[in-house]
């Protein structure tokens, strides 16, 4: 358990610098939006685009991926259900509560556990590559598509008015002023409305950088040969620091004072942190050994399921500006659970 707690005690120590750079007011107060920024928009795409480039895309046909996918969209489903079926929460709430409910910290933890666990980090490809290339991509298009608020009727002309001041209906040539309006389809709204919005989400979506990351590490892992390491070398250096920018993110997050809208809704943080921390490893630990897994397999499986909520769920909310305070709660609260609960899964499956 020694590389377990050497990899919290490496993220404490990041977290607890961001803190003090937070409480000291040292990079200012746009500091943690401006460092999110750059996490989401360079140092997270160019992560990914290196992490899938080298991904062995087979492991998407293991039953540990089917697993990890099962037990994942189990989470997913429930935390919709609830947040937005029983608690009518917006959808861009319900997407990044979602995301703390299910995205797991992968990189930070999940390498370095996979590795002391089972001796090999490919258990945790499956779980990285589910996150990278299907919740992050839905989760982007629902927040992308509520970003902007919903668009009106297009503006028309104003009416001309007519001597007393009174303002006249436009008609068509030909038609007496008073002419009662007869039906006829308003621009901007029906089905070729529909289209355009539709059009401008996917838009938006393709441009979201980290899902243009994900898409391109895709494109480079199923060619059949590997890119040069001079390509992507790059990448992997603005990449790395991806992780101890959120880290400190998180840090300098907890650092402000708290006030009443800088709390989450208690409900939705206790549902969060029970989906995450309880049910999504029983959840993978029962449908792993139902498909067969045992052993190492399926310790590896329920340790993934059992990681804590990645801090890139904080830069997320940041991004959008949905849910931060529920962001920051989470991923402190059940990376404090962490350790228990997988110690009670070594002890269980190991």
């Amino acid at each position: 358990m020694g590389a377990i707690l050497t990899a919290l005690g490496t993220m404490g120590a990041i977290v607890a610098l961001g803190w003090v750079l937070g409480r000291r007011g040292t990079l200012g107060p746009a500091a943690p939006a401006v460092l999110a920024r750059v996490v989401f928009a360079v140092a997270t795409p160019c992560l990914l685009l290196v992490t899938v480039a080298h991904a062995d895309l087979h492991l998407l046909l293991s039953r540990t991926a089917l697993v990890t996918a099962l037990s994942t969209t189990t989470v997913v489903l429930v935390a919709v259900a609830v947040l937005r079926g029983l608690w009518h929460r917006p959808a861009a709430d319900v997407t990044v509560a979602t995301l703390a409910s299910s995205y797991v910290n992968a990189g930070n933890l999940g390498l370095p556990l996979a590795v002391y666990l089972l001796g090999d980090a490919v258990a945790v490809v499956p779980s990285l590559l589910y996150q990278l290339l299907v919740l992050a991509p839905v989760a982007f298009a629902v927040l992308d598509a509520r970003a902007p608020s919903e668009p009106g009727p297009l503006p028309t002309a104003e009416p001309p008015a007519t001597p007393d001041g009174a303002q006249r209906r436009p008609t068509a040539p030909g038609v007496p002023p008073d002419t009662p309006p007869t039906a006829s389809p308003v621009p901007g709204r029906g089905p070729r409305r529909g289209v355009l919005v539709l059009r401008a989400v996917l838009l938006r979506t393709l441009r979201n950088p980290i899902i243009v990351g994900a898409l391109v590490g895709l494109l480079l892992a199923a060619l059949p040969w590997s890119p040069p390491e001079v390509l992507l070398g790059p990448f992997g250096i603005v990449g790395a620091a991806a992780a101890p920018l959120a880290l400190l993110t998180f840090g300098m997050s907890l650092a402000v004072p708290r006030t009443v809208d800088a709390r989450p809704v208690r409900r939705e943080l206790v549902l969060v942190v029970t989906l995450r921390s309880l049910v999504h490893p029983l959840l993978a630990g029962g449908i792993g050994a139902a498909l067969g897994l045992e052993g190492a397999a399926l310790l590896g499986v329920t340790a993934m399921a059992a990681l804590p909520t990645a801090q890139n769920v904080l830069v997320y909310a940041i991004q959008y500006g949905r849910q931060q305070p529920l962001a920051r709660d989470a991923g402190l609260v059940t990376t404090v659970l962490a350790v228990p609960v997988l110690l009670v899964v070594t002890a269980v499956l190991g």
